[in-house]
């Protein structure tokens, strides 16, 4: 971590940790990573709630006849929540996401991933970096909890070591990528593993990493994360005409002016 590294900000609410050596190796090895507890119990409460709160107000109830996308993400949660925004903006993810990218970082996306119960669709093997490729190929996504989380519920599965098969083609047109056409990719499936997460615990992994979740085959539970996406300040979107990815800058500088700028009196 470079020593430009502010002091904790919301020490009450997050649990600021640095990656041991043998974290930041099996990452760069293995393309994922769980940190135990990350929320503190008062952080985990707000967050719980105030999430909630924005879903609701925004989605309503579980409909069946919505699509996946409706019926599963909600972006744009930082401008929603105020912890999320002291978390994205501030919390322990940028000191990891530093250790892990540099010392330029953005973030890039916010939003909720949830799974409610009657929610049984399965969300198929993909690399993040197949939806929203950023160059250069280091953007990490981290996944928290906020609620315990397992294979009843949907938990997140992810291939060890898929990391370095590079950059895999989402074999979609540009007409069904525009129309958000989910990205489906052949995986071998014996060599995947489940990574339940109990409340408050963040998972991390690579662009790269190919990852899928199940759908939530529980009666009388949710499947709530919080997904947060970080890239070096200077990445752009491969897609887009090679265009800077607009994001917070969050640590360091970048040498796009609307990236500075960009959310900067959020």
């Amino acid at each position: 971590m470079s020593t430009s590294t502010p002091p904790p900000r919301h020490p009450d609410l997050f649990n600021y940790r640095p990656l041991t050596p043998d974290q930041l190796a099996f990452y760069r090895d293995q393309g994922y990573l769980v940190i135990k507890s990350i929320l503190k119990p008062a952080g985990l409460r707000r967050m719980a709630a105030e999430t909630l709160a924005a879903w609701t107000a925004e989605k309503g109830p579980y409909d069946p006849s919505a699509n996946w996308l409706k019926n599963a993400l909600l972006p744009d949660v930082h401008t929603k929540s105020r912890i999320v925004r002291d978390y994205y903006f501030e919390g322990p993810l940028v000191d990891v996401a530093e250790q892990i990218i540099g010392p330029n970082l953005k973030g890039v996306t916010s939003q909720l991933t949830f799974k409610m119960r009657g929610h049984t669709k399965a969300f198929a093997w993909h690399q993040d970096n197949g939806y929203g490729e950023l160059d250069p190929y280091n953007s990490i996504s981290c996944l928290t909890a906020l609620e315990d989380n397992d294979q009843e519920t949907g938990c997140l599965w992810v291939v060890p070591g898929s990391i370095r098969l590079g950059q895999v083609a989402p074999g979609l047109t540009e007409a069904e990528k525009k129309a958000s056409r989910e990205v489906v990719l052949e995986v071998d499936e014996a060599k995947a593993i489940p990574l339940p997460l109990q409340a408050g615990d963040c998972l991390f992994f690579s662009c790269w990493t190919l990852h899928k979740s199940g759908g939530n085959f529980s009666k009388d539970r949710d499947r709530k994360v919080l997904f947060l996406r970080y890239a070096d300040a200077d990445a752009v979107e491969v897609y887009n005409e090679r265009k800077p990815r607009l994001g917070r800058l969050v640590r360091g500088r970048s040498r796009f002016p609307e990236v500075t700028a960009y959310e900067a009196t959020l």
